[in-house]
């Protein structure tokens, strides 16, 4: 009979038994779970109602409560409230580097906290933005500060310490530049050298596709596409001229200058003799190429 009911209820079954005379002897976990109860029901299950709180036929029911009406409080720490607003007046602080590997061990507690814990400088000249956080929050918890006076006093030490870490630095850096120090370029020099050499695969990819192309119309046409093409006049530039009585000239161009009786014949003086003669295209032929 007692395996029937819940299990968080089988210890009080199990005594009502007893109580009875139904079962003779106590069970060998019984003394265990009476002292070691099981955990209550969950607070959505309703508990068991009496006879008198029982509503009558005459009573309309109250509907049940919804399911998505029942919802936990809200879980509130100073610590969110704080860190929020911290992001809220200082957002460049989000893109500094931080570890989130953990070592083989947690990391300890700073040993300077709590009462002791006075000023932001403690802790060290260049704090995280969780080191002002927990500063503002020990402000407020053991040093009798409201929160906002807290807050700000926290924020005026962590910008008063920023400034000083950079002035250190800008003072070092001039420093090392004036003994002689060379430094490295930057991520940004980096970046922007690697971007560069990226830059350069395209246009080495072009020049590579162009001369392919050439060297594939080899007996074609290949348009030179870095200078401005000719203005096509659709034929009327060579009208004009065939009126003007200006023979075209369609002899090859010589590459070496022929020495003739009459002197040397260079390139042009051969064609200007051949085309200004009546049948230069039957000609052709017998000019040496």
């Amino acid at each position: 009979m007692a395996t029937k009911r819940i299990a968080s209820q089988v210890h009080k079954q199990a005594s009502r038994l007893l109580r009875e005379g139904y079962i003779q002897r106590e069970p060998a976990w019984f003394r265990a779970v009476l002292d070691n109860p099981p955990l209550p029901l969950p607070a959505r299950s309703p508990p068991l109602r009496t006879h008198f709180d029982t509503p009558s036929a005459a009573t309309p029911l109250t509907p049940h409560a919804d399911s998505k009406t029942v919802k936990p409080l809200p879980i509130k720490y100073v610590e969110d409230e704080v860190r929020r607003q911290f992001f809220r007046d200082h957002p460049f602080e989000a893109f500094r580097h931080t570890s989130l590997v953990e070592g083989a061990t947690v990391q300890t507690e700073h040993p300077i906290r709590g009462v002791e814990w006075r000023r932001l400088r403690q802790r060290g000249r260049n704090p995280s933005p969780e080191d002002a956080v927990r500063y503002a929050v020990n402000l407020y918890e053991h040093h009798d500060m409201d929160l906002s006076s807290a807050y700000a006093s926290a924020v005026a030490q962590f910008r008063s310490l920023r400034s000083e870490l950079q002035v250190a630095r800008s003072v070092a850096l001039a420093e090392a530049e004036h003994l002689g120090m060379e430094f490295g370029p930057s991520q940004v020099d980096i970046t922007f050298a690697k971007e560069q050499k990226a830059l350069r695969t395209f246009q080495d990819a072009a020049a590579h596709d162009h001369t392919a192309e050439t060297e594939r119309k080899r007996w074609k046409a290949v348009v030179d596409r870095e200078g401005r093409p000719d203005e096509w006049t659709k034929g009327q530039q060579y009208t004009r001229l065939w009126k003007d009585g200006v023979r075209p000239v369609y002899a090859p161009v010589l590459s070496e200058p022929e020495i003739k009786p009459e002197g040397i014949l260079t390139p042009e003086r051969a064609a200007h003799r051949i085309s200004s003669q009546a049948d230069f295209l039957n000609q052709l032929h017998h000019v040496p190429a």
